[in-house]
């Protein structure tokens, strides 16, 4: 892990990504649901906190959901969903409360696939509790809202502010490429059919701009 995480990025970019991260953030209220998602990703602070939330009573039922890691294939060499599980296992939540979805490969797919997985259970919810990294909140719930309009959705995440997460994941560059990258699929998946379209304040759009012309460019999607 980075021992020195204050050399990574500058304070104008630790600025501008702090406006992105609070823009990607929905700030719904936690209610409970008839079943949780939990999204694939290279954060094991997913499972963790959907484990927390299950312990809460917030929902009885919990899909796993995620193939390969694409960004690191290394971590999860079983895939996501295999290892959130045991994560999740491990943290207290009994078996007989997850379901797995190990085949998806993108967020679309972790929420069509699950609904797949929930109806296989004969499970048909109404309410859906989305748990996501903390910057995916929000492409999460356009993602949802486009391809699950019929269920009424609230995006959930680890309750960690910027500077805590970034010393969680130990790598400054990686999490502001994320943040710029998940912007990115923000404004252009509605235009391909992906989500629905959110609206992009100018003050973020603006940090997204001076981002990326900063070279933080390692998650654009180039097609």
């Amino acid at each position: 892990m980075t021992t020195d995480i204050q050399q990574a990025i500058t304070d104008g970019q630790r600025q501008h990504a702090k406006l992105i991260w609070d823009y990607h953030q929905m700030d719904r209220e936690l209610r409970p649901a008839d079943a949780a998602i939990g999204l694939g990703s290279h954060d094991l602070g997913v499972p963790a906190f959907c484990a927390e939330l299950y312990r809460a009573g917030l929902f009885p039922t919990l899909v796993f959901s995620g193939g390969p890691n694409p960004t690191h294939p290394g971590r999860f060499p079983r895939g996501e969903a295999v290892h959130f599980r045991e994560h999740a296992l491990a943290l207290g939540v009994p078996d007989e409360a997850v379901l797995l979805e190990p085949k998806a490969r993108n967020t679309g797919q972790n929420i069509t696939f699950s609904r797949d997985v929930l109806a296989a259970a004969g499970i048909t919810p109404k309410t859906v509790l989305l748990v996501s990294m903390p910057y995916m909140e929000r492409r999460a719930f356009a993602t949802a809202r486009k391809v699950w309009p019929e269920v009424e959705v609230v995006c959930a995440s680890a309750p960690l502010d910027f500077d805590d997460y970034l010393k969680t994941i130990g790598d400054d560059k990686h999490v502001v490429d994320q943040l710029v990258g998940d912007l990115q699929r923000v404004i252009e998946y509605p235009k391909l059919g992906f989500a629905i379209e959110q609206d992009v304040p100018e003050d973020v759009h603006a940090a997204y701009e001076s981002l990326i012309n900063d070279g933080f460019t390692s998650r654009l999607i180039t097609s």
